[in-house]
């Protein structure tokens, strides 16, 4: 669940501050300052990403939302607008490591970093996270997302970072257009090595024990790619505004254009083609359901085109809305493991206002049958979400401002 992604409690703050104001976006950050257009993009995506995740605690429907058979236009399009999610995140995070370098932090600082972040998150994608998403300690079945996968990412990028960043990217972008070509390649057929081929590529469940399953959501191959493409990506904002803003378009739309070429003839970058609808609407749905799981050429093409062109016009968006987001952007971190533990209490507590049996949400909530009456539609699922984003705001803003007044080393980790 994306997009790319804390178990100390932060600091506290003293207890008769006051909260920080919204920061205002800059349009060029000082020497050594952080990029807001970059912040504002991350925290865009993950106030839609809790989207995503309220609908999967708190719909009616329990039917994949992209089923061409079952499926509503609403409820698609409501699937497909988190799709930007984990490529946007898991791509600045890459950024994010080039950026540390321009800084004028040295590579094996840099490396270091990546190497015990990546580790971390690992960690706590193994305990925190999973324990956020089922609320118990059962681990015959333990799943591993985005997480996971921007983990293993930045341990990847950790030794890739001593090489030159179009080095770096060109191995990122052979993954990103390659991978595909591997889709037909069957773990069930390589026996001791069909394992790491699902870690590495084709996911899936694993059975490592009677009764228990690994359940690898987020292969790690393209996500990878994606990171160290992003990692190349950030040398560009070295160049001069303007110019920048005209590569930033350039690319952008040439990843746009990419995807309509080869989805529109089904050529290649997807294993499953788009097919004629009986509703144009629904053709569309078709046409725009790659696959995520791993994450397709075209997937990955048709979310970072729009997100890369959506940089310049961030570069210049100002006023509270903007700060809004940025308070987001700012501790990615903190949001993504708090906003889980929020949707489910609140799925909890709604539940058990309702007099439901509330146990289902104590297993797999996204495996398990919930309990007779619950769900709800789209409306209301909008509705919690808007009440999911609005607690967690103050919350963000606290920690944001804890950040820039501390400089201790722990909170480079959230």
């Amino acid at each position: 669940r994306a997009d790319a992604v804390a178990t100390a409690p932060p600091p506290a703050s003293p207890v008769h501050s006051r909260p920080a104001p919204l920061p205002e976006p800059r349009t060029a950050p000082p020497p050594g300052g952080r990029l807001d257009s970059v912040d504002l993009l991350r925290g865009l995506v993950m106030v839609v990403m809790a989207l995503d995740h309220v609908r999967d605690y708190f719909s009616e429907s329990r039917f994949d939302p992209l089923d061409l058979a079952r499926t509503t236009i609403p409820l698609a399009l409501t699937r497909l607008i988190t799709h930007f999610c984990a490529p946007v995140f898991l791509f600045l995070a890459g950024t994010g490591a080039y950026l540390s370098l321009s800084r004028g932090k040295s590579r094996s600082v840099v490396s270091r970093f990546l190497l015990t972040r990546g580790l971390w998150l690992v960690l706590l994608e193994l305990t925190v996270v999973r324990l956020a998403w089922e609320f118990n300690f059962n681990y015959s079945l333990a799943f591993v997302q985005v997480i996971w996968a921007i983990g293993w990412s930045m341990v990847a990028l950790s030794a890739l970072v001593f090489l030159p960043s179009r080095v770096v990217g060109a191995i990122g972008l052979i993954m990103i257009f390659t991978h595909n070509v591997l889709d037909g390649v069957d773990p069930g057929g390589l026996g001791l090595f069909g394992w790491p081929w699902q870690i590495l590529h084709a996911g899936g469940a694993i059975a490592y024990a009677p009764g228990h399953v690994f359940l690898v959501a987020y292969p790690l191959i393209p996500w990878v790619g994606v990171m160290a493409a992003g990692f190349a990506f950030g040398e560009l904002f070295t160049l001069e505004k303007a110019r920048r803003r005209n590569v930033f378009l350039l690319l952008g739309g040439g990843l746009i254009l990419l995807f309509a070429l080869l989805r529109g003839f089904n050529v290649y970058g997807d294993p499953v083609p788009w097919s004629m609808q009986g509703t144009p609407w629904m053709t569309l749905i078709s046409f725009l359901n790659c696959l995520k799981y791993p994450p397709s050429l075209l997937y990955l093409a048709m979310t970072l085109g729009p997100a890369i062109v959506l940089l310049v016009f961030l570069e210049e968006w100002k006023g509270r809305v903007a700060g809004f987001f940025l308070v987001f952007g700012r501790v990615p971190m903190f949001y993504y493991l708090l906003h889980i533990y929020l949707i489910h209490l609140l799925a909890l507590g709604t539940a058990a206002l309702m007099g439901l049996n509330v146990a289902f949400l104590l297993r797999a909530p996204f495996f398990a049958p919930p309990a007779a009456g619950w769900g709800f539609g789209l409306p209301a699922v909008y509705g919690f979400w808007a009440l999911t984003i609005l607690i967690l705001f103050p919350l963000c803003r606290w920690f944001a401002g804890v950040k820039s007044r501390r400089k201790d080393p722990w909170l480079s980790y959230f």
